[in-house]
């Protein structure tokens, strides 16, 4: 190869005196004084091994006719003849194959089956999410399931009671509520009548709906959050139980040129048991009543019920007087789930919703106050609501007549910290001073305020796990409620 291109420059560089054109050409390889040569021809001649990319290129001139060496190919040589200055300084014959980078290479080897390895496990992830997600909804009503809501026969669900509704369609393998597209039909079949209360989270007012009374719970904008999380849970979960708050609908609804949040439930005209201790009174037969049926409410919400028709445990985490109704026979049922929490032991999982909102100073657990609950602890969740159970207990007992003298309604610590107390106030008298409620030694003539008075010592132990649980005190209670006899017990 090197004899055949060398013969090449050989002839390049053969001077001649004709008189003849002559061209400035590219020069490069060997035999070359410089980058630039002169010349009747430019050419360009390349060769490639078999087993090699590397390509050996000669750029040159002909001061002689030897055409017949031009545009030809000798075995693994080619060469090629151009007429014009520098025009051989671009020209390859043998097309150029570029070695990717290392990185490249690196890229395609390594971190492309990385990343599509990663990819697959988050869309893995994802899939299994949505499963477990469908499983824990599987009560939940699919808006396909009853047609298209702009075509809906109204007037067949304005031919129903709300109780043959709820009778069609809550049975136990649904959620609390009916269908999507029946609620926002009823929800917006309503009327609202008068405003029965107000709150930090909005208004309550009584409604009605087929000549029947509802209440319908009015959301400001800025607590948004608790009417999703109350709508998820009720629409999610079973919760038909008569001592907590019966669901009928919820529905987003623009009335007067703005956005409504609307929550639908069952209405009791005697109100909340705060409003309902501040003017009545009990004896001590009401007041077992009133306890048990509110124990029965929470032990509802903290029991898991396995199976397909099943529910998961719920914590409250915002029981207090105002959030507990009383109803016309005098039992009560616990509303209020908009800063609830879910577990799951079968499906593994605890929803603490995204709700910024916190419960309410005055009925709030030392350990809620420290800051020192374990939030990624369903338990811990349970024995906040047992500490607030205990303190609505104190509320009912300092309302129930004995011997003919009964207490004016205080709220807890009323004579501890300011009406509007701070988590600093708080703070203070339960976790540094360690202060609780005070409870009459004339409660100790009474054998059923004897026994709240027990139970509620027990609810209010600094340490959260010494607490009694929400179904051991329903179990104390029902044995009291069963086998109450006359005289006094001791304290």
């Amino acid at each position: 190869m090197q004899n055949r291109i060398f013969w090449i420059l050989s002839l390049a560089f053969v001077t001649s005196a004709s008189d003849v054109t002559y061209y400035s050409c590219s020069c490069h390889g060997g035999g070359c004084s410089g980058n630039f040569c002169t010349g009747r021809t430019c050419f360009v001649t390349e060769e490639k091994l078999p087993d090699s990319k590397e390509i050996f290129r000669v750029r040159g001139c002909f001061n002689t006719s030897i055409a017949e060496q031009c545009n030809s190919r000798t075995g693994i040589t080619e060469a090629t003849c151009c007429y014009s200055h520098l025009c051989n300084a671009n020209i390859t014959i043998f097309p150029t194959e570029v070695e990717p980078p290392i990185t490249t290479s690196l890229l395609l080897v390594t971190i492309l089956p990385v990343g599509l390895l990663l990819i697959l496990a988050i869309l893995f992830t994802f899939l299994f999410w949505k499963l477990r997600r469908k499983s824990r909804k599987k009560s939940l009503a699919r808006l396909i399931d009853f047609g298209n809501p702009d075509i809906i026969n109204a007037s067949t669900v304005g031919d129903s009671t709300l109780g043959d509704l709820l009778d069609d369609y809550c049975t136990t393998g649904s959620g609390s509520g009916l269908p999507f597209l029946v609620q926002r039909t009823v929800a917006r079949q309503v009327t609202l009548v008068e405003c029965v209360g107000k709150g930090r989270y909005g208004e309550v007012w009584r409604g009605t709906w087929q000549g029947e009374n509802v209440a319908v719970k009015i959301f400001s904008s800025r607590d948004e959050q608790s009417w999703f999380r109350e709508t998820e849970i009720y629409n999610t979960v079973l919760l038909r139980h008569e001592n907590i708050l019966g669901f009928i609908a919820s529905d987003m609804t623009s009335r007067n040129s703005s956005t409504q949040l609307w929550l639908i439930t069952h209405y009791h005209d005697t109100g909340s048991l705060y409003d309902y201790l501040q003017r009545t009174t009990v004896d001590s037969k009401a007041c077992l009543q009133l306890a048990v049926s509110i124990i029965c409410g929470l032990v509802h919400l903290h029991v898991e019920i396995f199976g397909t028709q099943g529910k998961p445990a719920i914590a409250h985490r915002d029981l207090k007087s105002r959030n507990i109704l009383v109803k016309a026979n005098n039992q009560c049922c616990i509303a209020d789930l908009g800063l609830a929490v879910m577990h799951s032991q079968t499906e593994d999982y605890l929803d603490v919703g995204n709700n910024p909102r916190v419960g309410t100073k005055r009925y709030m657990a030392p350990e809620v106050l420290d800051e020192t609950i374990r939030t990624d602890s369903f338990e811990s969740y349970k024995q906040t609501d047992v500490w607030a159970y205990g303190l609505v207990l104190w509320e009912i007992c300092r309302r129930t007549v004995i011997n003919g003298m009964v207490e004016d309604y205080k709220p807890p610590f009323y004579d501890m910290v300011p009406h509007d107390p701070s988590f600093e106030d708080m703070k203070k008298v339960v976790c540094i001073d360690q202060q609780r409620p005070n409870i009459p030694n004339t409660w100790c003539v009474d054998n059923v305020l004897s026994a709240l008075r027990k139970i509620m010592r027990e609810c209010w132990y600094q340490s959260p796990s010494a607490r009694l649980t929400a179904l051991r005190i329903k179990k104390t209670l029902n044995n009291l409620k069963n086998s109450l006899q006359e005289g006094k017990q001791e304290c």
